[in-house]
């Protein structure tokens, strides 16, 4: 009785066969088919194994043939190939908002989508020793409960903290509860942060959603109004640095021969520039200004300098002393 019902089975064992064992490179002959089923006390011939295939891609399964001899069957993967894996693996592996329990526990709901032979080509060619990661999980449940008080069209309530200089949490707010409109969730830098809009403060405020706790759908209903309706956060990606906020500036870039491409990693395709001596550019970008910017442009190491407007030269000229514990004077 238990081997005529393993017998019934034979079709979803050829299925999983077919699905873990078989790639584009890769493939399962009927005798490989028929050996593996044997494994499994079930009894199987090959016209009998022609009718199973033969019926599975009646079923809608893109089963190929592989020209060998013997011929081979597989499973076409059409939707991930395994550099496609490799790099949602690596993503994953990269994402410092993520623990180290969560990343592993995504890598390997990704390996299953690769063969077996593939899975292990995945394990030993991702390598991500000594990478940042967050010390929690709350980010999930956290853009789960955003997601709703969005779709409620109702403000978010939580607690928001910082480490201070011992590396403790401190709450902020003085310890009460944030309740603020959700706008928009951005990743950026490698965080999601979460925009708000304040009613106390009339403007938008951005928060590290791994830094959010107790979050939890409010019953005040969301603010309504024409700043909210036509937030773009595509503006503030280019302007900004780091989702720290401040003033709104034109600015004119200095750009020597060769740097170009930091200015494309940095602002896209679409800047103006001007050729100017030497093979040099002047390039005219909006920024919000912070101390951030200004670290980017120490960072290129001469390389990009600001040249205009002359009061934000002085001002970067102040900042760049005030490190060394300098006079501004």
């Amino acid at each position: 009785m238990v081997a005529k019902s393993k017998q019934k089975l034979k079709i979803l064992y050829l299925y999983q066969m077919l699905l873990e064992e078989t790639d584009a490179e890769r493939g399962l002959t009927t005798s490989d088919i028929i050996e593996r089923l044997a494994a499994r006390d079930i009894d199987a011939e090959r016209k009998g194994i022609y009718r199973d295939i033969a019926t599975l891609k009646e079923f809608g399964l893109d089963i190929v043939t592989i020209p060998r001899k013997p011929t081979e069957y597989a499973l076409a993967r059409p939707s991930m190939t395994l550099s496609e894996l490799t790099l949602l693996i690596d993503a994953v592996q990269g994402s410092k908002f993520l623990t180290q329990r969560m990343s592993d526990h995504l890598s390997a709901r990704i390996r299953e989508l690769a063969s077996i032979r593939e899975r292990e080509q995945l394990k030993k060619r991702v390598h991500v020793d000594g990478r940042i990661k967050s010390q929690n999980e709350s980010v999930f449940y956290n853009v789960d409960a955003i997601h709703k008080a969005i779709r409620a069209k109702r403000k978010v309530q939580f607690m928001y903290f910082k480490y201070d200089s011992e590396l403790k949490r401190q709450v902020q707010h003085n310890g009460k509860a944030y309740v603020h409109t959700p706008v928009q969730i951005v990743f950026s830098d490698g965080f999601y942060y979460l925009v708000t809009w304040s009613d106390a403060h009339e403007t938008f405020v951005r928060f590290r959603i791994d830094r959010m706790r107790l979050v939890q759908v409010s019953d005040e209903p969301a603010t309504r109004n024409q700043l909210i309706s036509n937030y773009a956060y595509s503006d503030f990606a280019y302007q900004s640095f780091g989702m720290f906020d401040g003033k709104t500036s034109s600015v004119t870039l200095h750009v020597k021969p060769g740097a170009m491409d930091i200015i494309v990693d940095r602002f896209g395709l679409d800047v103006k520039s001007t050729p100017v001596e030497d093979g040099c550019a002047l390039v005219y970008v909006t920024v919000r200004l912070s101390a951030m910017f200004f670290g980017w442009v120490a960072g290129t190491d001469g390389a990009v300098t600001i040249a205009a407007p002359s009061s934000l030269v002085k001002e970067y000229r102040d900042w760049l002393k005030s490190l060394l514990g300098e006079s501004t004077q």
